[in-house]
């Protein structure tokens, strides 16, 4: 941390000068462990027990029983800087060793004003370790802490509190628009399919359908299943049905095939509107596997257990994937799957799926009307993540200010006695170097033993 980009008057201190380090009253206990000791026992019997990023579970004791501050060792997003690295621990508690506890020395700085400090920190030159990051314990002694006046930091904590307060409330109530859009866009296509969307258009006539399985309107095509040991680095990429995503295709873990050797499968090219369906694992969390094929997703070829429909007949594509998104068709999948290790529907059973299909003029009419609800859906859902962005991006420009003093800039003019003399941060360092000094143990000199 550069000491030019504090106030002159804040001191620069190693963590460990403005601590107590508690870690070796930590105690690691094993899942298995803490479900027999906790077993039969009554809810007030029992004490949050934390990890690195937090409460993992409970037990029947405790190890600390004040305010403190828990640092994560490991398995912690050291180097995310939108994400916490350190939580307060208050009343009793028990640690396991994936924490570490800190307690802020009393007169010199504060457990609230660490904390701030210790979710803002750049862990980059402190953390070592592939996969799994660690801060040991020598490293976090190190960290360069700024000192300011005691009654500086508390103002700094207090506007902190306050400020993080209301970015957090306003990141929950943004966060709660998408689930509200989903809901939106499913209602939108179930009025869709129902007939209920284009009421107005048909001036109240009846909604006139065809009812019958889909096959009767359209056919498909199912990949082949291509030899792993001829994956090429480079080539064509192969559609599986892990590249597929609810309404998007993604490449991030794309396998490739020679294409001189695609010459007997080229009615398994993708075309730039084509609908893909995951046969394997069809439905996830975020919906159904289903996307249609864009310009920069070519060239593509059909693999095993995807398929893609094709043949249409009185059925116009853009209507049949307004129709297979609606929530209808992932009812009828999920009890239709086969397979307990990787449940997976059958050509089949996707053809045989019942459907009602009105006329050419009205499914044009209600895709018309679909994109255009959706496309203001979708307007606001991008505006949405663009706040959501700035929101995360607010929380560490307002931590960094702070512990650059510009937050309390105009305090500090309209208060010095309260930085300066026996208040200064400088005066409060010393008197605490003193203090510890004076609490450390004599050690004895050992004296020669002489011979006569």
């Amino acid at each position: 941390m550069s000491t030019s980009a504090v106030p002159s008057d804040w001191q620069i201190a190693n963590l460990e000068a403005c601590v107590d380090i508690l870690d070796s009253q930590r105690v690691p206990v094993n899942n298995k462990e803490r479900q027999v000791r906790i077993q039969n026992k009554a809810p007030d019997e029992l004490h949050p027990y934390y990890g690195a990023t937090g409460e993992v579970g409970k037990i029947d004791g405790y190890l600390f029983d004040e305010e403190l501050v828990a640092l994560g060792e490991d398995g912690v997003p050291f180097l995310d800087p939108r994400k916490p690295k350190a939580y307060i621990l208050s009343g009793k508690t028990w640690v396991n060793n994936h924490a570490h506890v800190l307690k802020a020395i009393e007169g010199l700085t504060t457990n609230r004003f660490l904390l701030h400090y210790l979710n803002q920190f750049d862990y980059q030159e402190y953390v070592n370790g592939g996969t799994r990051l660690k801060l040991t314990q020598a490293n976090m002694r190190r960290m360069p802490i700024p000192v300011p006046p005691l009654a500086e930091q508390k103002v700094i904590a207090d506007k902190l509190d306050t400020l993080l307060a209301q970015v957090e409330n306003t990141k929950a109530r943004l966060e709660r628009i998408p689930p509200i859009l989903k809901r939106f866009r499913q209602s939108v296509l179930a009025a869709a399919v129902s007939g209920r969307l284009t009421e107005e258009w048909r001036n109240g006539a009846e909604f006139e359908v065809e009812s019958d399985a889909l096959g009767k309107f359209v056919s498909i095509d199912i990949g082949h299943a291509f030899k792993s040991k001829e994956f090429s680095a480079r080539g064509i990429s192969l559609l599986r049905g892990q590249n597929i995503e609810p309404g998007a295709l993604r490449w991030s873990e794309t396998k490739y095939f020679p294409e001189a050797k695609l010459s007997e499968f080229h009615h398994l090219f993708i075309n730039s509107g084509d609908i893909v369906l995951a046969m394997d694992r069809p439905i996830i969390s975020s919906g159904l596997k289903i996307a249609r094929a864009k310009p920069s997703d070519l060239p593509c070829v059909l693999v095993q257990r995807v398929a893609r429909f094709k043949d249409f007949n009185d059925l116009l594509a853009d209507y049949l994937y307004v129709l297979l998104q609606d929530i209808s068709f992932s009812n009828y999948i999920q009890p239709n799957q086969t397979g307990s290790d990787i449940p997976h529907i059958s050509g089949k059973q996707i053809l045989a799926y019942p459907v009602k299909i009105p006329s050419i003029e009205e499914q044009a009419e209600i895709v018309r009307q679909v994109d255009q609800l959706f496309a203001h859906a979708d307007r606001i859902e991008q505006q949405v993540n663009n706040a959501l962005a700035r929101v995360n991006n607010l929380t560490q420009s307002i931590l960094a200010k702070a512990f650059r003093g510009e937050l309390t800039e105009q305090w500090r003019k309209d208060n010095p006695e309260l930085i300066s003399g026996e208040n200064s941060a400088e005066a409060l360092l010393e008197r605490i170097k003193a203090e510890r000094a004076a609490m450390k143990p004599v050690k004895k000199s050992r004296q020669k033993r002489t011979t006569a």
